[in-house]
This record gives structure tokens, C-alpha cells and sequence, in this order.
């Protein structure tokens, strides 16, 4: 590859800007650049000349146009194997640009600006900065195309080694970096300008592009391969990891169980999750006293669990935490002396977590992808349809709400077993209702008479609630919309228990 002897910067981001130009300079390679980048190199003392010397135009348009010029986009994509391309350049006396150095503007960060205007989204979208990227990148061969601080190293380093020149392998690795970044950026500005005036939460075109931001050490098996991507530092993807080993792809994937869970609650709340599923989950006056409630449900299930709680993990808490052995732990922030006490275990994974905006679900299926707004149905009991004799009394009605949103968190089929601000035993992925009804009942550590029963879906025939009242269960809700709910109901009153209908099916596939 030829030696760079003229490069092009033009950034917004100026993050270890003059360190790697005053190093260009160094190898004698010409600088070129733009305003606010040209009085940054110049109050360093570094030479450089202005974009407006080599076209023989101004800045225009309030800045709109600065670098669009054939003498600009010509000395880029010149190829330089082409005789004819540098004959043009030669008769046009253009200067050929071996590198580009440039990043946008920073769009994101405005889009996100509260109370922003459609005319300010416009004035904050890159045109010259894209076309400048895009046609280095095209024109790899000839031209480096260096669009983030964090290549400013590994590219003074090669040219440290090579003597000013970059390889055809580095060349060809920035320019797809290249299209990748400027990939992103147009998919950030659609994406923002869709939701002007769009009532439709489901876009016409689905478009993801999100950076990778570690590699993991395998997915769900080892002979698997797997990365987390995250848009922002926010959510279980976004959690800063306080201690442990490094989080794996199914410690994420069951974090994020336990997490969506207890933020359905908003007294002290404690989950436990296995496979995704709550195994136990209470809400008490105390975060300690919802953990040991939580425990106690199914403490066989709960070892080598994952934890979450919806306030500041305490030194109590965390006392009765370490007495068990879990994987890991997310909870908005952790006292010093919970942290001092959790620490001690070693490999023991420590989540600080903030909650994230809701978003659209996405799952992959061979050939596409399924999309689909959040659960974020809520219920009232004013909502609530009272269908038997029998209305549930105070205790029962506490106790069924509960129940409801821990079941939105189940597996379907779903079914569970509750008291006020406690689970007592969980029934969930089954092929039959009537069975995640008995294997609810079979798990059970806690006495079940007494307890509600809450399923995620109607009951298609009358043996789910005739199967639970024979453990004692008082109340049922559910959604109803069976064929068959007449019977269902019949059967409740039957047996001299409240059921209620939500409307409202929680599926959770």
C-alpha cells in the first residue's frame, strides 16, 4: 500500500484528536480539516489547512455545506491503479486524500433531548460526514477510513511499523467498520423520524442495529457461540457488574426473568428465578422479610439461582442471601455493608441495574422475525369481574392480584399457587393446564389450603379448578373466554369458591 501523505479530519467526537494528528504530522503527512476540527489542530499548534483552500469555497449555508466538492470527493475516490482517474486529478491539479478521518454528529444524543424539535433532528443530521466515510470506505484500497477514537492506536501503531503505510487487510477491516458505522447512524435517524406523527408501534421496515458490546463465553451451550449487543446502559444488558465471575448468556437470560418480574411490584419485593421461571417471589414490609418469604416457597429450587430486588439490597438482606448458594444478584444499588458481606463469595455475580423504557419484543423464528409491544398490562380490581356466588373477601383479593402478576412472569401453561404478597408453588410449561395445576400442587413445600390459584390463561375444562380445590385453594382468577367457562364457573361455585375474570390473558411463550 502507498504511504499516506495526505489525510482528511473532520470530527465532532474530538476524544484523542490531537495526540494521533500531531503523530500525522510527524510522518509528514499534510492535514486537511474543517472548522471547529481546524481551530482545535491549530491551537495545538499543529499545521493544517483549511478544506475551503483546496475547494476555493467558503463554509456555506450555515455550515450545511462544507466538504461536498469534486475537488474533495474526487481526491478520495480516485483510484489510483486507474490511469485515466489520475490523469483527471492531475488536470484538475486535485490533491489525492490517502486517509479520512471523521465521525458525525452526534445525533443520538440530541434525538434524546427532551421536548426536541423536528427542525432541530433535521439541523443534527449529518450529510457531508456520511459521504466523506462512505466514499473512503468504497475506495478502500487507496484510502484509510478512520471513523472512532477507539482506532486512533492499533492505526499509529501499524504505521509505526510499516513506516507510514497501512496493509490492504487494515484498509479493507476500517472500511467495513466504515459501512457499519454509517449503517447505524442512517438507522438511528430513521428510526427517530418514524416516531414523529407515527401512531403505529410496529415500523414498516424492522431495523436493528445495535453494537456488540462483549463477547460471551459461550450461549446456552458450550459448543455455542454468543455476544451481548446493548443500545444503552440501562436494563439487565446495560447492568454494571459490581463482582463475580463474568455473567453467561443464560445468567443474562434469567437475570432479565427476575428483573421484568419484580418490577411489577411496588412494596420491598424479592424473585427467584430457575430457567426463567419464578421457583419463589413475595412482596413484604421488608426486603429481608420478602427474600425469606420468597425462600421458603421452594428453597430445594432456589439453590444456584438468580436473585432480583426492587430496592437497595441491605446488610440484613444480604445476610440471609449469603446463606444460600445463588449465581447471581440484580438489584438497583447495594449498600456498602451488603457488598462487604457478598463479596466474600468469590464467583458470586453482582448486578447493579436501571430500569429501561419499555421496548418492542423481538424473537427470531427461521427465516425472520416476530415483533410485538411489551406485556404492560396492568389490572384494577374495579376492572375485575366477579363470577361466582362467592366474592373473594379482602384477604382473598390482595392474594389474587398478587398471584396475577407473578403468573405473567410463568411459563405457559401457567399456574400459581399464592397467598397475600406470596407465591407458595409455581406450575409452568406444561402441555395441559390440569397438569401444571397438579405439578403446582406436587412442588408445594408450604400448606396449600388457604391459598388463591392464579392461571395465565381460561381454563378449558372444569378438572383445573376441581384438581385445585382438592388442595385447599379458596379463589381462582383468571381470564375467562372459554367455550366452556359456564361449566368452569358452575364447577367453582360447586366446590364454594370466588372466581374472578381479568379479560386479560397473559401468555408468556
Amino acid at each position: 500500500m502507498a504511504k499516506i501523505e495526505r489525510a482528511l479530519l473532520s470530527v465532532t467526537d474530538k476524544t484523542g484528536l490531537i495526540a494521533f494528528a500531531r503523530r500525522l504530522h510527524e510522518f509528514g503527512v499534510e492535514l486537511i480539516s474543517t472548522g471547529g476540527t481546524a481551530r482545535a489542530l491549530r491551537e495545538a499548534d499543529i499545521p493544517v489547512r483549511e478544506v475551503a483552500d483546496i475547494t476555493g469555497f467558503p463554509e456555506m449555508l450555515d455550515g450545511r455545506v462544507k466538504t461536498i466538492h469534486p475537488r474533495i470527493a474526487a481526491g478520495i475516490l480516485a483510484m489510483r491503479s486507474n490511469p485515466a482517474h489520475m490523469h483527471s486529478l492531475a488536470e484538475h491539479d486535485i490533491p489525492p486524500i490517502q486517509m479520512v478521518v471523521v465521525n458525525l454528529y452526534q445525533f443520538e444524543k440530541y434525538a434524546a433531548k427532551p421536548g426536541v424539535t423536528r427542525e432541530e433532528l433535521i439541523e443534527n443530521i449529518d450529510i457531508g460526514g456520511p459521504t466523506m466515510i462512505r466514499a473512503a470506505a468504497k475506495n478502500f484500497q487507496d484510502v484509510a477510513v478512520v471513523v472512532s477514537p477507539s482506532q486512533y492506536n492499533d492505526v499509529m501503531r501499524e504505521m509505526n511499523e510499516r513506516g507510514g503505510e497501512l496493509s490492504e487487510q487494515t484498509h479493507w477491516k476500517l472500511s467495513q467498520q466504515a459501512f457499519l458505522h454509517t449503517a447505524a447512524y442512517d438507522v438511528a435517524v430513521s428510526n427517530r423520524l418514524l416516531q414523529i406523527d407515527n401512531t403505529d408501534p410496529l415500523p414498516e421496515r424492522l431495523q436493528i442495529s445495535v453494537p456488540r458490546a462483549y463477547a460471551l463465553r459461550y450461549g446456552e451451550n458450550p459448543h455455542q457461540q454468543a455476544a451481548l449487543y446493548r443500545r444503552e446502559r440501562t436494563g439487565i444488558a446495560g447492568a454494571e457488574q459490581l463482582h463475580g465471575k463474568e455473567l453467561s448468556y443464560n445468567n443474562l437470560v434469567d437475570l432479565d426473568a427476575a428483573w421484568q418480574l419484580i418490577l411489577e411490584f411496588e412494596g420491598p419485593a424479592a424473585a427467584i428465578i430457575k430457567h426463567t421461571n419464578p421457583c419463589g417471589c413475595a412482596e413484604q414490609s421488608s426486603l429481608a422479610e420478602a427474600y425469606r418469604k420468597a425462600l421458603e416457597a421452594d428453597p430445594v429450587s432456589a439453590f444456584g439461582g438468580i436473585l432480583a430486588f426492587n430496592r437497595e439490597l441491605d446488610e440484613e438482606t444480604a445476610n440471609e442471601v449469603a446463606k444460600l448458594f445463588v449465581e447471581a444478584i440484580a438489584a438497583p444499588s447495594f449498600s456498602e455493608n451488603a457488598l462487604s458481606i457478598l463479596t466474600k463469595k468469590k464467583n458470586l455475580r453482582l448486578v447493579k441495574v436501571s430500569a429501561a423504557a419499555p421496548e418492542l419484543v423481538i424473537k427470531s423464528i427461521s427465516g425472520g422475525f416476530l415483533a410485538q409491544t411489551p406485556d404492560t398490562g396492568k389490572l384494577e380490581r374495579s376492572s375485575l369481574q366477579v363470577k361466582t356466588k362467592r366474592a373473594p373477601d379482602e384477604k382473598e383479593w390482595t392474594a389474587l392480584q398478587f398471584a396475577w402478576k407473578v403468573c405473567k412472569h410463568v411459563k405457559s401453561n401457567a399456574i400459581v399457587y399464592a397467598r397475600a404478597g406470596q407465591s407458595i408453588s409455581v406450575g409452568a410449561g406444561q402441555m395441559s393446564r390440569v397438569d401444571s395445576v397438579k405439578i403446582g400442587a406436587a412442588k408445594a413445600v408450604l400448606p396449600l389450603s388457604g391459598t388463591v390459584l392464579a392461571s395465565d390463561a381460561f381454563f378449558p375444562f372444569p378438572d383445573g379448578v376441581e384438581e385445585a380445590a382438592k388442595h385447599g385453594i379458596t379463589a381462582v382468577i383468571q381470564p375467562g373466554g372459554s367455550v366452556k367457562d359456564e361449566e368452569v364457573i358452575a364447577a367453582a361455585d360447586r366446590l364454594g369458591l370466588a372466581m374472578v375474570f381479568t379479560g386479560m390473558r397473559h401468555f408468556r411463550h
